[in-house]
């Protein structure tokens, strides 16, 4: 799609369509790619997990200072939140939270987002859709790969039994917010962004793959 229409084109579907070359790019990364074929041993996992705590602690913590705000509101949900999995998880996995470049500067981005609840959203819908998505395949092949459910709570939304229902809602809340199409564009922009830390992240774990291989 030739994104020349923001005023008009419901948010979610700009993002959406917006945003596939970095999606793809940062989905096609040789460490994701080694992790979903099964490849990636418990090390490399663990490493992961590891930049995730991170991640979800600052977005989240964000997220409740930001409450009561009428635009982040829109897609704020303890429901979605991923801390606590995450924490339970790296008990199991026996590691803690990794200050790495990668995340310092996603992080830092985050918290960047504090006086701007639109970018602030950007975050959110990237990570949480992707999790209500292709999360919930990763975790399922997660647990063929390591020949166990435990230590993948991460990947579970118990409070979310209906995953569909549930992201079209979330869609149809980001189309209902009240936001000029210079708006949409910086929401969109900063999406292309997220993207593009998560491939700077993969990035990372895929210069140590030589040690992560099963």
């Amino acid at each position: 799609m030739t994104i020349a229409e923001p005023d008009t084109t419901p948010l979610s579907r700009l993002l959406r369509e917006g945003s596939q070359a970095e999606h793809q790019a940062a989905e096609g990364s040789s460490f994701m790619t080694e992790l979903l074929a099964g490849r990636v041993n418990a090390r490399g996992y663990a490493d992961y997990l590891a930049r995730l705590g991170r991640v979800y602690g600052a977005l989240e913590s964000l997220g409740r200072a930001l409450a009561g705000d009428p635009v982040a509101d829109a897609v704020l949900d303890p429901a979605l939140e991923r801390s606590p999995s995450i924490d339970a998880d790296q008990a199991h996995w026996g590691v803690g939270h990794a200050a790495t470049p990668a995340t310092d500067a996603y992080v830092a981005r985050i918290v960047s987002t504090a006086a701007s609840p639109a970018r602030f959203v950007a975050h959110h819908y990237t990570r949480y859709l992707g999790d209500l998505s292709g999360g919930r395949i990763i975790g399922r092949l997660l647990e063929q790969t390591f020949e166990r459910p435990d230590g993948l709570a991460f990947y579970a939304f118990p409070g979310i039994p209906k995953p569909k229902p549930y992201k079209d809602a979330y869609r149809a809340r980001l189309d209902g917010l009240a936001l000029t199409a210079q708006e949409k564009l910086d929401v969109l922009a900063e999406v292309k962004t997220v993207f593009g830390l998560n491939g700077a992240l993969f990035e990372e774990l895929t210069a140590d793959l030589d040690a992560y291989r099963r």
